[in-house]
């Protein structure tokens, strides 16, 4: 059958594809740890459970408005308005099928054939691949680990042309768990407005900080950047809601607009019970979200000393989400019997076979000196999986 080329163009995601290796292998009875699926490893707050519970017993089993029950959109405003000194009104605002969702309509209502998006690199996989079924041209423009993988102005202004439209800040970033100040984005964001671009902030990861940081988004940073901005979020990460799919988006009104058209047309609405759900995560007990970040804090810091103590083994220091990206590259070229590790791939593949612990290749994000570890799992197994990493790379000569 000829599939249309849209389909040929992109491929799977490759953190889904290690996690269902990894899930297979542990199906076949194997200790497979696994580092590498983004979703957070605790439960969904209690509350919310209830109140998905609450509204199937209440009869919310129908279909919502396109773009969100008003009471969910009420309160996204409101967290808008608290967390990022944001103000939007309702019209600007839509709910959509998960995070992801929300960057695929953005690129299907904004991008024409040809138009190019410039997405820094590394970069959370989909991000490519969403601007290519747009019919977008993706300009993948690389950062540097010395400079913890921040975009420098004259990095963006070398990849700006007559074709951009847009570009994609993702602040804490997926792989690198880099978070960009106030004093780094804003010449970075006066920069593509001044060339007609519309940024799309991905702050997915905004309430998982480290040591402190404050978070900066995007759009607060003036109102000509608030003008030209579409703020992506969801309650994924955040509470432990991978599986829900909701994820939301503020910005111009008539963009917004144009995402609930296409919307319309293809899931209708998300569900219903899991935006019940999503209403109870952002307006109930915040507790659980503050511990969690404290949680990872202490997973990050342990995995960062295990890692750094490998040798030849560099890493930043990722200031928020729950990854980290090691640079592995120092093992390319080694063997381990007759199989050559020539990439991340082949290193991701050898872990697998011979520790048992499931990696991401860097190059699945635009960098393939580095390796993609998720941390959220509890430290005891990632203590588990450093003493098995350590024997196995012992092992290459």
């Amino acid at each position: 059958m000829k599939l249309a080329e849209r389909v040929t163009n992109v491929q799977p995601s490759p953190t889904l594809a290690v996690d269902a290796r990894a899930n297979a292998m542990r199906a076949q009875g194997i200790d497979v740890i696994n580092f590498g699926v983004g979703q957070p490893d605790f439960e969904t707050p209690v509350h919310v459970r209830q109140a998905a519970k609450d509204a199937i017993d209440k009869g919310y089993t129908r279909y919502t408005p396109v773009d969100g029950i008003p009471e969910l959109k009420k309160a996204i405003v409101e967290k808008f308005k608290h967390d990022n000194k944001l103000e939007y009104a309702l019209s600007q605002v839509s709910v959509n099928v998960g995070g992801k969702h929300s960057c695929y309509l953005l690129c299907q209502a904004l991008l024409n054939p040809g138009d190019e998006v410039i997405i820094p690199a590394p970069y959370w996989v989909s991000f490519p691949a969403m601007v290519t079924l747009a019919g977008g041209v993706p300009v993948l423009l690389p950062s540097r680990q010395e400079n913890g993988f921040k975009l420098t102005l004259e990095d963006l202004q070398a990849a700006i042309s007559p074709r951009s439209r847009a570009i994609i800040i993702n602040s804490p970033s997926n792989p690198t768990g880099t978070v960009y100040n106030k004093e780094e984005l804003t010449p970075l964001a006066e920069l593509a407005i001044r060339q007609g671009l519309i940024i799309f902030s991905d702050e997915i990861y905004s309430s998982i900080l480290f040591d402190n940081r404050t978070f900066t988004s995007v759009a607060a940073l003036s109102p000509d950047i608030y003008n030209h901005t579409v703020t992506l979020n969801g309650v994924s990460k955040t509470y432990a809601m991978t599986g829900w799919r909701i994820g939301y988006m503020a910005g111009p009104e008539d963009l917004i607009k144009a995402c609930n058209k296409i919307q319309s047309q293809s899931t209708s609405n998300p569900t219903s019970i899991s935006q019940w759900a999503s209403l109870a995560a952002l307006t109930g007990p915040q507790d659980e979200v503050a511990a969690n970040c404290r949680e990872f804090q202490k997973r990050r810091d342990y995995i960062i000393k295990r890692l750094l103590a490998i040798p030849q083994v560099t890493c930043s220091t990722p200031g928020g989400a729950f990854y980290v990206f090691p640079n592995f590259s120092a093992y390319y070229g080694k063997k381990f019997q007759s199989q050559i590790i020539k990439n991340s791939l082949d290193l991701t593949s050898y872990l697998l076979d011979q520790a048992q612990v499931a990696v991401v290749p860097g190059v699945a994000f635009g960098e393939d000196s580095c390796l993609r570890f998720s941390y959220a799992v509890n430290i005891e197994q990632i203590e588990t999986a450093m003493n098995r990493l350590d024997k196995a790379l012992a092992q290459l000569k």
